[in-house]
């Protein structure tokens, strides 16, 4: 499975080029190496942006089939992978309008527990990661959308403003703005207090990639 940082992505645009050629002569079960190439880092972004594991594989299903539907239409096949990303972007972000869907209960953050810890430190693990959650849930769209390929799915900024269509001055301005924001916010509720080491993100050291 591919992430969005993955090095190798400048050769695979080819096959994928190749793929969807085959795919379009009427091979459609040349279309499967494609989902299976980009379902992971897809449903990652989703679930990151929607912050609902079930909304998120819905959305990522729907991609894929109206990339399958419409994949005439992709004109520069190379490109495939920012073409898809789109697709997907769009539907997490139409999804987000409703501003009901950003109130994350602190059930949400079961999936972090960790069976090893004693039960207050899991108490306190749920806590913290509901609390972040909830952070998250709070920046605007832009600003978390940023925020989370950089540092979830380490991106460089040169493939963040591929995918974004945004320039890489604007990307790190975003991330800057993103973990101001969240620092704040974490900050006032105390939970950077309570776990330092757990919220902690590496800082920026000046790279351009």
């Amino acid at each position: 499975m591919l992430s969005w940082s993955d090095g190798r992505h400048s050769a695979l645009s080819c096959d994928d080029a190749s793929l969807i050629a085959r795919v379009l002569n009427g091979e459609r079960q040349q279309f499967a190496p494609l989902v299976e190439r980009y379902q992971a880092a897809l449903h990652r972004y989703a679930v990151s942006m929607v912050l609902d594991h079930d909304v998120a594989a819905d959305m990522v299903q729907d991609a894929f089939v109206r990339a399958y539907t419409n994949l005439a239409a992709c004109r520069d096949r190379t490109r495939f992978r920012a073409w898809l990303f789109q697709t997907l972007r769009n539907r997490c972000l139409d999804h987000l309008k409703d501003a009901r869907r950003r109130n994350i209960p602190l059930e949400a953050a079961g999936s972090f527990i960790d069976p090893a810890e004693g039960p207050g430190a899991r108490v306190e693990r749920v806590r913290v990661r509901a609390e972040l959650r909830q952070a998250l849930a709070r920046l605007p769209d832009v600003l978390r959308e940023a925020f989370l390929l950089r540092y979830v799915e380490g991106a460089s900024y040169d493939t963040m403003a591929e995918l974004l269509h945004a320039s890489v001055s604007a990307l790190k301005m975003r991330v800057l703005r993103a973990r101001a924001a969240l620092a704040a916010d974490l900050l006032n509720r105390d939970v950077t207090e309570t776990a330092p080491a757990r919220l902690s993100v590496r800082r920026e050291t000046g790279e351009t990639s």
